[in-house]
């Protein structure tokens, strides 16, 4: 399993996600945030307050969370 170590959040509902193993990259949910989970991150101040929680998982206070496997997979396949 892999685990992010850091998220960044950037203009335009994109994140920029570092894991364990030091793979980097970017990541847009713009056409993703629908949901009663994921709407509320349409407010950027809300978006913003993206972190990673103890098990490497990308989140939000709401409990809105992406699974750190598809977001490594989506970023290395980019690189």
């Amino acid at each position: 399993m892999y685990r992010a170590v850091q998220v960044e959040a950037l203009p335009g509902y994109r994140l920029r996600v570092t894991f364990e193993d030091g793979t980097e990259g970017e990541v847009s949910l713009a056409d993703r945030l629908f949901g009663p989970m994921f709407e509320p991150l349409r407010d950027t101040s809300f978006f913003n307050q993206v972190s990673v929680d103890a098990f490497g998982a990308v989140c939000w206070p709401n409990g809105a969370d992406l699974a750190p496997d598809a977001l490594y997979r989506h970023v290395a396949e980019a690189a």
